[in-house]
């Protein structure tokens, strides 16, 4: 394995902090806006995020979904790494079922070659959509052989990135390019180094295989906050030192949004709400406005899910988020907390990790 040191995984925490804090984009897209505007948002809170040392920002991959415009992680980043010059990049995740491995250690390497040392590969084994989109990226409707293949995939996406097919194997002779191939050429002065790899979850799947492999793991406890301390349990029960860490790295991802008061965050959160009603019932669409949200009738089925949903976002003043989050870190000892702040607007959002960052006394430059 070429070189990959800890403190290329493991955050630092900034002012009055417990853990390094990051941010998790979906690119939201509400109602009345555009792709484009939601790209630009994303340049904007991650030069913020950057400025008030957040410790990396992740962009997560969906597909055929209106309201969310980040189907496509290596290209998204290669746009914030172009308006960005030190905050860890990277992705949260690629779905690894989705792609050929080649294909992902192109794409990472080329971003490694575009931000050296800036690059995180994280990856799951989820389509990150639904069945039927699902089949149409992978070509095949046999969806269970792709998550069942997992390690199997992320050991030739390993050895792609490393460049260390055995002599004999038939991919002996193909090269990732940008990557480790480059170094050993004649005259080669490309780095050898490439991005770490961070396992994703849901469950106890991913988190066991990271720890067995001695790998960073992230769990989503933003929508799967019942299966958090499980997981993590699971992961560092299972964890193996390994040449990437010697000790177990955990972060989780946090649904989260700050307000200059408590009804303005909870006009917010509403809407992310009434927007995964909506998906969860097929219906999936751009967000709702707060307005929208707020005139809503949620039947009583949609009403018991809100109220679940909205358990698990730590919402309100700065004040209150703060100890929301210290609360979490505390509860599931996770080593860094990714937050994910989903509104209509990018307004709101850009506030809300501003008012966060103030609430910890972060850098301000």
């Amino acid at each position: 394995m070429d070189e990959i040191r800890g403190d290329e995984i493991r955050g630092k925490a900034e002012g009055t902090a417990t853990v390094p804090l990051s941010v998790l984009d979906l690119v939201t897209v509400g109602q009345g806006r555009t792709a484009t505007q939601a790209l630009r948002t994303s340049v904007d809170i991650a030069r913020l995020a950057e400025r008030r040392g957040f410790h990396r920002y992740w962009v997560a991959e969906h597909h055929s979904m209106p309201g969310v415009a980040s189907s496509s992680p290596a290209v998204i980043l290669a746009h914030l790494a172009a308006h960005t010059e030190r905050i860890r990049l990277g992705s949260g995740g690629v779905m690894l079922p989705n792609h050929a491995p080649l294909v992902i250690a192109e794409q990472f390497g080329t971003l490694e070659a575009m931000a050296p040392g800036r690059i995180d590969l994280g990856l799951g084994r989820a389509p990150g959509t639904d069945g039927a989109t699902a089949a149409a990226l992978r070509r095949s409707d046999r969806l269970n052989e792709g998550a069942d293949d997992f390690p199997q995939q992320l050991a030739e996406l390993t050895r792609f990135l490393d460049d260390d097919f055995p002599d004999g194997h038939p991919y002996a002779r193909i090269h990732a390019v940008p990557g480790p191939v480059q170094a050993t050429a004649d005259g080669g002065v490309q780095s050898p180094a490439r991005p770490p790899l961070w396992l994703l979850g849901s469950s106890g799947f991913s988190a066991r295989l990271a720890g067995v492999l001695g790998l960073p793991f992230a769990f989503a406890h933003h929508f799967s906050a019942q299966n958090t301390i499980p997981a993590l349990d699971l992961y560092r029960e299972s964890f193996r030192p390994s040449a990437v860490l010697d000790a177990p790295y955990a972060l989780i991802g946090v649904a989260a949004l700050a307000a200059d008061d408590e009804r303005e965050a909870r006009r917010q959160v509403l809407s992310g709400a009434l927007s995964m009603v909506r998906l969860r019932t097929g219906r999936p669409g751009l967000v709702p406005t707060p307005e929208e949200a707020e005139a809503y009738a949620f039947s009583p089925m949609e009403r018991e899910f809100v109220d679940g949903w909205l358990a698990n976002i730590v919402h309100g003043t700065p004040d209150q988020v703060r100890t929301g989050l210290d609360e979490l870190a505390k509860r599931t000892g996770a080593d860094e907390l990714m937050i994910t702040a989903n509104a209509h607007g990018g307004e709101a959002r850009l506030r809300s990790y501003e008012l966060i960052a103030d609430a910890y006394g972060l850098p301000t430059a």
